[in-house]
């Protein structure tokens, strides 16, 4: 199993690589002219155009097209965090019943209590191998993405006029469609990841159904081009969820450890019996 754990992250650390060959590449083979002055716009924003403008080349200056593939290439980019990530997840959800027993140890919020209680955390991290922040990686390197993907639609005349199938990029999607499937998209994926918690409760719930509103909100007020994004990328996250993150698998690996210990634990008692007769 860690073998093939290994394998998986060298794997992903690979195709990461790959994809950001590929959008360097786009970028310097697009021969047109993309402005900005200064880090962001200048270096960062004119890079993005470029690279989507390059990758729309590809395809006959589909920019739509060129959207979805520079969104594929960003997850590919980042898809050893996001491994890291989902094992980190599991190892918290893993944790989750002693980390409730250490905080029941400590029903007062004093000083005193507070540092006992958030050194036996520290400690019961530490023996899991669980990094309690490693949920934020991908968020934190997501939104200057983001960001920057608006600013480089805001400012590229061909995706802010460009046409995808029924939507204009640097418009709203008149028809909800997009929307609707990211929010759909991040319904499925957040679905995915409750099924295979060990337990439920209130806010991982909650959350499952309040994200997907949240994206459609947003969805509705940026630009097709950005929704398109949250589309694919979330559609991406779906697939490798239950690629590496698969409920029905963790749930059955769950069980069978279970079953493992109450065996273990009847040939213990099993064995105690014998050596009293």
């Amino acid at each position: 199993m860690q073998s093939a754990k290994k394998v998986f992250s060298t794997r992903s650390t690979v195709t990461a690589v790959i994809a950001l060959i590929i959008m360097i590449i786009a970028g310097v083979m697009f021969k047109g002219h993309v402005s900005g002055t200064g880090f962001w716009h200048g270096i960062i924003i004119a890079n993005f155009s470029r690279s989507i403008l390059g990758v729309s080349a590809w395809f006959g200056n589909n920019y739509g097209l060129g959207i979805i593939v520079f969104t594929l290439l960003i997850r590919l980019l980042i898809l050893p965090l996001m491994v890291y990530q989902t094992r980190s997840m599991r190892k918290m959800q893993e944790v989750a019943p002693a980390l409730k027993a250490i905080q029941a140890k400590y029903p007062n919020r004093d000083t005193e209590s507070m540092a006992a209680m958030q050194a036996e955390q520290s400690a019961l991290y530490k023996e899991a191998g669980v990094n309690p922040f490693a949920s934020l990686l991908p968020l934190i390197v997501q939104m200057p993405i983001l960001i920057a993907l608006y600013t480089a639609i805001r400012t590229t005349k061909q995706l802010e006029t460009g046409i995808f199938l029924w939507a204009q990029l640097g418009q709203h999607d008149h028809l909800f469609i997009l929307p609707i499937l990211a929010a759909l998209f991040t319904f499925a994926s957040s679905y995915l990841v409750m099924l295979g918690q060990p337990e439920k409760n209130g806010m991982t719930t909650s959350m499952t159904y309040i994200m997907p509103i949240m994206i459609f909100i947003f969805a509705i007020n940026v630009p097709s081009a950005l929704s398109l994004y949250w589309v694919v990328s979330n559609a991406f996250q779906v697939a490798q969820t239950w690629t590496i993150q698969n409920p029905f698998e963790i749930r059955r690996e769950r069980e069978a450890k279970k079953q493992a210990e109450r065996e273990r634990e009847r040939a213990i008692r099993k064995a105690k019996r014998s050596h009293k007769r």
